[in-house]
């Protein structure tokens, strides 16, 4: 069965908005558990805009599950993984004008920088991801990173969006590309504007072994409540 990790990115995001202590990420994080996410997903930005170091070291200390912080290759982010040591780290790309992570990483341009960031975490025990577009020269490239990468997420924001006669071609392509990494080794990942009404056709590849969803779930939470939000998505993943 493909695995549920929560993002509770946005419960940070209205903690931030008024600048006090609640809704508490880790208190969001043990309730999506509770309702069988098998971990949490934590994006520490370099500008704080919600996760803060905080958090991070609060989720790590309390987790049952696997705790996946997303970070960018700066030296400060690493700092930050060494130090609160996640399950896994996951690398993406950061630019301080996006409203959300715009895209994968180019990691045929990016390949050394990343590499030396990636070793780095790796030789202290953290497993390493990439978040990748599902295009099939980046997980080339990112297959010739075995050594010290363990897995990628490919970036569903495409086929989230696609019209409806597009759906089947961005399918498949995520699917050539889940195909492609795991018979080079590598553990695939999705995620990214999943919801309950297009991630069944993704939870069904068989190759993707864990999805990383946040805002559709944060979103549905408002109207329904935490324990049932992650329900509801657990059960159109099948």
């Amino acid at each position: 069965m493909t695995r549920l990790s929560v993002n509770v990115d946005h419960v940070a995001t209205l903690r931030q908005a008024r600048g006090a202590s609640t809704p508490d990420p880790l208190a969001a994080a043990a309730v999506v558990e509770a309702a069988g996410a098998s971990g949490i997903t934590v994006h520490l930005r370099q500008d704080r805009r919600h996760i803060q170091d905080s958090d991070v070291a609060a989720i790590r200390g309390s987790l049952k599950g696997k705790l996946n912080l997303e970070m960018s290759v700066e030296p400060e982010m690493v700092g930050v993984a060494l130090e609160t040591r996640p399950d896994q780290v996951t690398l993406v790309p950061e630019r301080p004008e996006e409203v959300t992570t715009e895209g994968g990483l180019d990691l045929i341009q990016r390949a050394a920088e990343v590499e030396r960031t990636a070793r780095i975490l790796t030789d202290a025990g953290i497993s390493v991801s990439l978040f990748l577009d599902p295009d099939l020269e980046q997980v080339r490239t990112a297959a010739g990173l075995l050594e010290v990468i363990d897995g990628f997420e490919i970036n569903t924001d495409r086929y989230s969006r696609c019209a409806p006669d597009r759906e089947a071609a961005d399918l498949a392509r995520i699917a050539e590309c889940a195909r492609l990494g795991a018979q080079a080794g590598l553990a695939v990942y999705a995620g990214h504007g999943l919801n309950c009404e297009n991630v069944a056709a993704i939870a069904a590849i068989p190759e993707i072994e864990e999805l990383n969803i946040g805002h559709a779930l944060i979103s549905r939470a408002v109207f329904v409540g935490l324990r049932e939000a992650t329900e509801e998505l657990l059960t159109a993943m099948g």
